[in-house]
């Protein structure tokens, strides 16, 4: 059996826009009907939406047969936790809340094997290596593993140029929604302010040479930081998308107005 290459990963490099959609709905079925939208990539969020293991390996394995690559965000950047993501199949990650450049080095450090790395070595167990069946995973995994590291407040914006410098850090994605609280602005991640700083941290991760991406539900910021640089941008939450499809349903029959959605970015 071959080992999985991560695409993410080689599309990531070659600089071409990737469009990814925030999966929260925390189901299988609701991951593979995204899957099968087109969307380039998918992340499956174990930080605010009520995902569990378990619930991770099952949309893993609904995204699998289709073209978009899952992307997980834990909860939070454990290399404990990290290691069981790892093990059930995920090759690229999505870690928030990195403040500083030996935290990044930290969780490079999670993803690889020894002796470059500390993940752990259970690959018997795992779904990552088709349970041994892949003869060469141990020797080529940590080559398919892909870091994104999540900006989202001011100390790690004062610390994005020596994060973005940490060799094994593939991308650094900023996070507008925190951003914006930190900065003064919560609810309103399109102050000047914020989109100021927001902007010249796209620029100066892809004058770094890494891969910068962001979440807007906004079509007009979206494509602003796609001519930025942006390198993987998300472009809506799929509860979203659902609540307000359902509101706009009912709206036409009933006759009462679609609620608009708060946070400014989702």
């Amino acid at each position: 059996m071959d080992m999985p290459i991560n695409h993410f990963k080689q599309r990531l490099r070659s600089g071409e826009p990737q469009i990814g959609l925030w999966l929260g709905l925390a189901n299988a079925y609701c991951a593979e009907l995204a899957a099968n939208a087109g969307f380039d990539w998918l992340l499956i969020d174990g930080e605010h939406a009520p995902n569990d293991l378990r619930g991770m390996l099952a949309q893993l394995q609904a995204v699998a047969p289709y073209p978009s690559q899952a992307v997980i965000r834990p909860v939070i950047g454990d290399t404990a936790l990290i290691k069981q993501v790892l093990d059930i199949g995920a090759q690229t990650l999505l870690v928030p809340m990195v403040e500083s450049a030996e935290q990044a080095r930290q969780l490079v450090k999670a993803i690889h094997y020894p002796p470059t790395g500390v993940r752990g070595v259970g690959s018997a167990l795992a779904r990552a290596s088709r349970w041994n069946s892949i003869a060469s995973y141990l020797d080529h995994a940590d080559e398919q593993m892909c870091l994104l590291v999540q900006i989202e407040n001011k100390e790690g914006l004062a610390n994005l140029d020596a994060i973005v410098a940490v060799e094994g850090v593939d991308g650094v994605f900023i996070g507008p929604a925190d951003l914006s609280a930190a900065m003064g602005h919560r609810g309103n991640p399109g102050h000047p302010e914020v989109q100021a700083a927001i902007e010249a941290a796209i620029v100066r991760i892809s004058q770094a040479g890494k891969a910068a991406g962001i979440l807007s539900a906004d079509e007009k910021l979206a494509r602003r930081y796609i001519e930025l640089g942006a390198a993987f941008v998300a472009v809506g939450v799929d509860t979203t998308v659902l609540m307000r499809g359902l509101q706009s349903l009912a709206g036409k029959f009933k006759g009462t107005a679609v609620a608009t959605t708060g946070g400014g970015v989702y």
